[in-house]
């Protein structure tokens, strides 16, 4: 099947892209051949296929109408979300919110998921971000409350995970708390480095301002106007868990993150965060975010071996 699209006065380089890079996305999702002729799309195909590409080049081209151009991390937002969303609009309208601005720069929400995890944190006072490495769930949830922190709407931020490769046992590990944790905790530091400089950095971390510590340290504390973030959640069980939760003072927030297909827990172990999902997602003032391969913004192979390893477990 053959269908012919008039771009009418749409720039050539702005909807196709720099060397038709976007017509390439669109040739290898849909195995469709697309050409262009006298100011004409034309598209070759499975009718299916075909009614498909055209729906996408629909939008491609309201795209660049309304900000003048269409790039290819726009092309791969209409494939892999229904491009009605108000996501994808907000994405595709460059309307990605700034969570901090850094001395680095500003940080914004750039994909779908990190946009819904945006809103979430504004809404609830506890948010689960759940999903795969490299979805932004930890860099965000650190971004977020360093933006509390400098807004002064929190006094003090508490950053957390489970040590589950030392077992928590670290007594056995040479050198004092801060040698024997850190190397769990490195994650957490170079987020921290990328949104502070490093003399206002060291001098939240000295005067505890800004405290990383593992879980077990978290135990007997109750935490006011502070913002508390649980990393590698997948990690806890559910007594761990339900004891970082319930560390929340008066005017406090927390985010909790994990990525539920990674599970290091001993033996039969039921993890914490899944047991959460199930019994606190209908409480009010707790949001639960999902991410998929589509958020992932890492390398882009990162992405399909995300994929290629799902679909190994399904099969």
């Amino acid at each position: 099947m053959k269908k012919k699209i008039h771009i009418g006065s749409v720039d050539p380089l702005s909807l196709l892209g720099s060397n038709d890079e976007n017509i390439k996305i669109l040739e290898d999702h849909y195995k469709v051949s697309i050409v262009i002729r006298d100011g004409e799309l034309i598209i070759d195909g499975k009718s299916k296929d075909v009614k498909s590409v055209s729906d996408v080049i629909q939008d491609m081209i309201i795209t660049v109408n309304q900000k003048g151009y269409v790039t290819s991390a726009d092309v791969n937002t209409l494939l892999t979300l229904d491009p009605a969303s108000i996501e994808a609009k907000r994405i595709l309208n460059n309307d990605k919110p700034v969570i901090l601005f850094t001395h680095k720069g500003a940080v914004h929400a750039r994909t779908p998921g990190q946009i819904r995890y945006f809103d979430a944190v504004l809404e609830n006072d506890i948010v689960f971000a759940i999903g795969p490495a490299g979805t932004g769930k930890t860099y965000q949830a650190v971004a977020s409350a360093v933006s509390a922190l400098k807004n002064r709407e929190v006094q003090k931020i508490v950053i957390t995970r489970p040590a589950v490769e030392a077992g928590e046992r670290l007594g056995f590990l040479p050198g004092d708390l801060k040698e024997k944790v850190d190397p769990f905790l490195t994650p957490l530091y170079d987020a921290l480095k990328d949104m502070l400089p490093s003399d206002k950095l060291k001098n939240y971390l000295d005067t505890r301002v800004i405290e990383v510590a593992p879980l077990a340290y978290m135990r007997g504390r109750t935490l006011h106007n502070s913002f508390m973030i649980l990393d590698e959640a997948q990690n806890c069980t559910r007594m761990q868990m339900k004891m970082f939760l319930t560390r929340l003072g008066v005017t406090s927030k927390a985010i909790v993150t994990g990525d539920i297909t990674q599970i290091d827990l001993p033996g039969n172990d039921l993890s914490g965060l899944v047991d959460a999902s199930r019994v606190l997602r209908h409480v009010d003032g707790i949001g639960f975010v999902y991410f998929h391969e589509e958020d992932v913004v890492r390398h882009k192979l990162v992405k399909d071996i995300i994929k290629a390893y799902s679909n190994g477990e399904k099969n």
